[in-house]
């Protein structure tokens, strides 16, 4: 088993008098966490997976009372997508107030349905953990380095899905199972989607526009309604693990762009699938925009998994000058610049540093990206 970079940060928190909530998308690999948590623990363990309909009217509406004979003599309770429990928050705020030696874990795969169902009535009762599929971290923990710089143009054509990674031979069908079983079932059973095909076009319209400013107005118009529709479908994609969003980087110049939007993939695995295209690299014409979406996101997961928190914004001008990636973090920016040929002319552009003096800027290629995505 590829060890998770939570694990550790997980197992140093159980017993703490907290109920810990891992949410992330289906298949990247939350129940073999549990499974791996459960194999190292001390004491007895309960295990209720909510996706069996008679395990969820036991966690609904229940007593303090009916919660002890339901535990027993266990000691670790470990609930399995818990948002499928009707006041789940409730429940596990009964558990913590009231069995002060069991640790409970729940697992969720819909950020909307569990947040909403937890957050209240878990105020202060609560460690938070997310899961993505496998990072270059990760990956890079359980083989090599150069291993995995090897498996690069894969890793950009097939993303990071355990069933993906496990079962290469198998890229293709998985992620297309994948995308139209578990993808459009989260997101569909959301109660704000009422047009599957609709929501299948914006998902096809974004996969197209990747490393691209997008318009909500603009994409509207292509796939056939509004913006205020567009907008509420991208919020439910966000909760739901597929996509997240850049937003643009303004402070000093009056021609920056102000209030435009990047939307980046979790996995590279599910754009490709989304547009079903497993093309290689070399027969390619979208080569940097499948590298932009993988640095991205995958820098997005190492700063995640070390708990270093940053403002993640794009920059670009009326005229077309633009730096790809900026984070800001400490009171400093740090500015990147991406291109998947190492030879290729590239630098921040001039109007950038001297509009912000003592930024800390590079150029990330196929060549040195590793220091970029695996810290």
């Amino acid at each position: 088993m590829i060890k998770r970079a939570i694990y550790d940060q997980i197992i140093s928190n159980l017993f703490k008098g907290k109920a810990i909530i891992i949410t992330g998308p289906r298949q990247v690999g939350k129940t073999t966490l549990l499974q791996a948590i459960m194999a190292q623990a001390e004491g007895k363990v309960l295990y209720l997976n909510c996706d069996e309909p008679d395990i969820r009217p036991m966690l609904t509406s229940v007593s303090s009372t009916s919660l002890k004979a339901l535990i027993g003599d266990n000691t670790l309770v470990l609930i399995d997508e818990a948002q499928r429990v009707k006041n789940i928050g409730l429940t596990l705020k009964l558990l913590v107030d009231n069995f002060k030696d069991i640790q409970v874990i729940a697992t969720g795969s819909s950020a909307l349905e569990l947040a909403n169902e937890i957050n209240e009535p878990l105020t202060g009762r609560k460690r938070e953990y997310h899961l993505y599929p496998f990072s270059t971290k990760e990956m890079v923990t359980n083989t090599t380095v150069l291993q995995e710089t090897r498996l690069l143009e894969q890793r950009m054509i097939y993303g990071f899905y355990p069933d993906i990674v496990n079962s290469p031979a198998d890229a293709q069908a998985n992620l297309l199972e994948l995308t139209n079983n578990y993808l459009f079932k989260d997101v569909l059973s959301l109660q704000d989607v009422r047009k599957p095909a609709l929501l299948e076009r914006l998902l096809v319209a974004l996969a197209l526009q990747v490393g691209s400013e997008i318009s909500y107005n603009e994409i509207g118009k292509t796939i056939g309604t509004d913006n205020k529709t567009v907008d509420r479908y991208i919020e439910l994609l966000e909760k739901c693990f597929v996509v997240f969003q850049v937003g643009g980087f303004s402070r000093n110049l009056r021609n920056e762009i102000k209030k435009g939007k990047k939307i980046y993939f979790y996995d590279n695995g599910i754009r490709n699938a989304l547009i079903k295209n497993f093309s290689p690299l070399e027969l390619r014409q979208d080569i940097g925009s499948l590298f932009e979406n993988f640095l991205v996101s995958e820098r997005m997961k190492a700063n995640h998994y070390r708990n270093h928190y940053v403002n993640t914004y794009f920059w670009r001008t009326h005229q077309q000058q633009e730096v790809d990636l900026i984070e800001e973090s400490g009171g400093k920016l740090y500015a990147w610049e991406f291109k998947w040929n190492e030879k290729a002319k590239a630098k921040i552009p001039q109007a950038f540093m001297d509009a912000y003096p003592g930024s800390i800027t590079n150029v990330m290629n196929r060549t040195n990206y590793m220091e970029f995505v695996n810290i």
